[in-house]
């Protein structure tokens, strides 16, 4: 199994910040990940050429399921609303999370997580340095999907947690209890907003990764998570590969996790 979890930052380059369907599509491709977790993903936003980029993703992976859930109505740092599961085939513009899976999907859920009630500043990496913007915090989505895998049935989920400090730990506390009645094993590909091992600490999950993601092209922390529950664990092969290449557009990484062979724990 490959595992993926990717920042779009809504495709755009760091570089002539410009959004190529054509670029994000081969990017992806490249990956070759049978369950890809997507973050900052647009669809019908102008900024992004009204592309469905969930969509763009799963043609590249030749996977034929993909679910998209929009977390905001509007544009972030602009104008924007929380969005409601009636808004999700609406023609607005859209920002939120996805998942594609090359697996079958038996079982989709989709959990709605507060946002926090405060601004924040938020560091924005440009083409020359960094620069700080204080926003408003945007409601979140965590999509879980009970995945039929060559070893069997596994929940495999996806989410954007906040970028306000102790917000983020609560909404993942909710994510851990929104997936406990679903069948493990059960892994997170996830944009956590928390560092390093902060992730394994508050959610007792196993951190099946431990490399830099952001900020690309040259990254210094690990935001991006590929955890899995303990409950389970020991169906799980091995860790074989894990890989963080550095694409051509977004300011994170990807992360993707290769598990392969005889079971194995950590």
């Amino acid at each position: 199994m490959r595992l993926g979890t990717f920042n779009l930052m809504h495709g755009r380059s760091l570089a002539d910040g410009l959004v190529d369907a054509d670029r994000i599509g081969a990017a992806i491709a490249g990956l070759d990940t049978d369950v890809l977790g997507l973050q900052e993903v647009d669809r019908a936003q102008p900024r992004s050429g009204h592309a469905d980029l969930a969509r763009i993703a799963a043609d590249a992976l030749g996977a034929a399921h993909v679910i998209f859930v929009p977390a905001v109505v509007g544009t972030p740092g602009e104008t924007f609303r929380p969005a409601t599961d009636d808004d999700h085939y609406a023609p607005d513009p859209h920002y939120g999370v996805a998942l594609v899976s090359r697996y079958p999907v038996s079982h989709w859920r989709v959990t709605r997580l507060p946002a926090a009630p405060m601004r924040a500043p938020i560091m924005i990496p440009g083409p020359r340095r960094m620069r700080v913007m204080l926003l408003d915090d945007e409601p979140r989505v965590l999509i879980a999907a009970v995945t039929e895998t060559p070893i069997g049935r596994v929940t495999i989920a996806t989410t954007h947690l906040s970028f306000v400090p102790g917000w983020n730990v609560r909404q993942l506390r909710l994510v851990r209890r929104a997936l406990r009645d679903l069948p493990a094993p059960r892994i997170l590909l996830a944009d956590l907003n928390l560092p390093g091992g902060l992730p394994r600490l508050f959610s007792g999950w196993h951190r099946l990764a431990a490399v830099p993601t952001y900020p690309a092209p040259a990254p210094r922390v690990q935001f991006d998570h590929v955890l899995a529950d303990r409950r389970g664990f020991e169906r799980l092969p091995r860790v074989a590969d894990v890989a963080s290449p550095s694409l051509p557009f977004s300011d994170h990484c990807p992360l993707v996790v290769t598990l392969r062979d005889r079971p194995g724990t950590l």
